[in-house]
């Protein structure tokens, strides 16, 4: 039974049998494991939901770009407005619905006080959507 341990002249020859007990008793505690937690996994509310034949349309927003130079001249997509006229066309573009997305390019000269005036009174027309636009940075 103790196959040849008391003989230390005879070779050691490998054991060609693979013992699966170990591995039987791992997948059985698994198999156990997985049905006590399988019924957890499945306790979801059943719910009849409503049924609608209506399909929702999207709508696309404009898109209005507002541009100002270094000298602070203010442009709605690329037309020149006089001093009081950015207040008029924001009023317009508010009572827009979908509300138009706002797209603000301001050259590198420009006084941030004109930026913050612009921003300031889109917000104060209620509207949200504004983004800045940016040229990407050249690599050397």
């Amino acid at each position: 039974m103790a196959f040849g341990a008391f003989n230390h002249h005879r070779q050691r020859e490998s054991m060609a049998d693979i013992n699966v007990t170990p591995m039987v008793d791992v997948m059985l505690v698994l198999l156990v494991i997985f049905i006590i937690s399988a019924p957890m996994f499945t306790n979801a509310v059943q719910l009849e939901l409503p049924k609608a034949q209506a399909k929702a349309v999207p709508q696309e927003a404009e898109t209005v770009s507002i541009a100002i130079d270094a000298a602070g001249t203010i442009y709605w997509n690329n037309d020149a407005l006089a001093p009081g006229g950015l207040e008029q066309r924001l009023v317009q573009a508010a009572g827009v619905s979908p509300q138009p997305e706002l797209q603000l390019r301001a050259d590198k000269d420009t006084r941030y006080e004109v930026v913050a005036q612009v921003m300031a009174a889109a917000q104060s027309h209620g509207l949200t959507r504004l983004g800045f636009v940016t040229d990407p940075k050249e690599k050397k």
